[in-house]
């Protein structure tokens, strides 16, 4: 066994069954991540039925070419490969306006820093974690350029490492750092506008309690960071 058949091997698949056309290996393929590939494509095309294309066409292209897969890389990189360039060709078909992922991003200014960043960090848990908030990341992510929200997708949302990332896209390990802290600032910068409003009414409420509190003839309480108060 070869250092190649090793690295397949560490992901619980035998690369000789795989390139022998076995179908419960194959199977088994596909069944660990077609999810993982699928949720990519939807994130990316934001289109169920376009995602679905891919999804299909990825795993063929893959029963295809996996005797031709000499196993430099995890199979896991070289499917999330294969469904990343079917997303942007079929993205770039049907919008071919938007900007290659091999395109640099920064405008003739330069990189700008982000307006306004609201710090949400005192939001309860609850609700940076519920279904509204989770639809308006998804939201966010889709107004990142293309070269960005890949980068995204593949290492923040698909847990893949830098160098998985840049095997994928064919892009350097400083070049994919370098994507990937632009689409968080900007993710951060969008996001501003929808934790803003929240901070903002949290604020307002506490402010509110304060004041009642002592319009009553209660001790005045004022808030530490932890929550805690004066008299503790």
């Amino acid at each position: 066994m070869n250092d190649n058949e090793n690295k397949v091997e560490t992901e619980g698949f035998s690369l000789k069954a795989l390139q022998a056309g076995d179908p419960e290996e194959f199977s088994r393929l596909v069944d660990t991540y077609s999810l993982k590939i699928y949720r990519l494509a939807t994130k990316m095309l934001s289109h169920q039925q376009d995602a679905e294309d891919v999804l299909q066409e990825t795993f063929l292209k893959a029963y295809r070419g996996i005797k031709s897969f000499d196993g430099r890389s995890k199979l896991s990189t070289w499917l999330f490969r294969i469904a990343t360039n079917e997303a942007l060709m079929l993205l770039r078909r049907k919008h071919p306006e938007t900007v290659s992922i091999d395109e640099p991003v920064e405008t003739e200014e330069g990189e700008q820093e982000p307006v306004q960043i609201i710090d949400w960090c005192c939001l309860p848990e609850g609700e940076l974690l519920s279904e509204e908030a989770q639809k308006m990341l998804d939201s966010a992510v889709q107004m990142l350029p293309e070269s960005l929200r890949v980068v995204f997708l593949l290492r923040d949302i698909n847990d893949l490492s830098t160098r998985e990332t840049g095997e994928v896209l064919g892009l350097s390990d400083t070049a994919v750092k370098t994507r990937l802290s632009r689409a968080r600032l900007r993710l951060r910068e969008i996001l501003s506008t929808y934790y803003g409003e929240r901070v903002y009414a949290l604020r307002q409420s506490q402010q509110e309690g304060l004041v009642g509190s002592s319009a009553t003839g209660g001790k005045k309480l004022f808030l530490h960071p932890r929550g805690k108060t004066d008299d503790e």
